[in-house]
């Protein structure tokens, strides 16, 4: 018998359905009957389960009709510090990235990126524009300015998987950010990129910054253009 408590069993079990494939977004889950049937629970254990799944973002509960699959919500706190990369691996989901664009430009090119990056108009700027999925679905768009001062080279086959993971490789510590969020109405090709229709979209903009030579210096500035029907942010107080 599982030590866990009953309706963490049940909330296990549909999780489990939904990331086997069992389940697809949009289809129907058991019903809370069959549920009691088959585990042998409570009417209000089952509802518990069943609420917490929809507060998690795995299910929708619609009154008269039931349970259905929702696609996966991505819900990150603003103290957490992670990744994308790390974001997704919380919900079980396999980050990706694909490359748009890359260039490396002199500073005067870029002004507002040059002026967050305290850079001067002769030094170089890596600029590069990339798709993040989770499990191959279309999930943000990246636009990421980062110093050559402190990053002189970059590997574009890094830009392809985790950019924070190859930072680590080259000795760099991340040591914070400065990050402003707003809603923003999608471009047509970021609409194109994202797979969407109409509404707005969760833009998140921040300077990173890193301990280079003992002193704490800005070295990217990235905007990035989330979908707000599967990423949130929560606010720690």
């Amino acid at each position: 018998m599982s030590a866990k408590p009953k309706y963490q069993q049940v909330e296990e079990y549909i999780r489990g359905l939904i990331s086997a494939g069992r389940i697809s977004v949009g289809e129907k889950i058991p019903t809370e009957q069959e549920l009691c049937d088959q585990f042998g629970f409570s009417r209000m254990t089952i509802n518990k389960s069943l609420n917490n799944l929809a507060s998690s973002g795995y299910i929708s509960r619609i009154p008269g009709k039931g349970s259905f699959v929702t696609a996966q919500h991505v819900r990150k706190s603003l103290l957490a510090g992670d990744s994308f990369t790390e974001d997704m691996q919380h919900i079980g989901m396999k980050a990706g990235s694909k490359l748009l664009s890359y260039e490396v430009l002199p500073a005067s090119q870029f002004p507002v990126a040059s002026q967050k990056l305290c850079c001067n108009s002769e030094e170089l700027i890596h600029h590069f524009l990339r798709l993040r999925t989770g499990d191959g679905k279309p999930i943000a768009i990246s636009d990421t300015y980062v110093s050559s001062q402190i990053i002189p080279a970059i590997s574009v086959e890094a830009l392809n998987e985790s950019f924070y993971a190859y930072v680590r490789t080259l000795g760099i510590h991340v040591a914070g950010c400065d990050m402003e969020i707003s809603a923003t109405l999608p471009t047509e090709e970021q609409q194109r990129l994202l797979g969407l229709d109409d509404g707005a979209i969760l833009q998140m903009t921040h300077v990173t910054y890193a301990e280079y030579k003992g002193t704490k210096v800005p070295f990217e500035y990235i905007t990035t253009y989330y979908n707000g029907d599967l990423y949130s942010y929560r606010f720690e107080m």
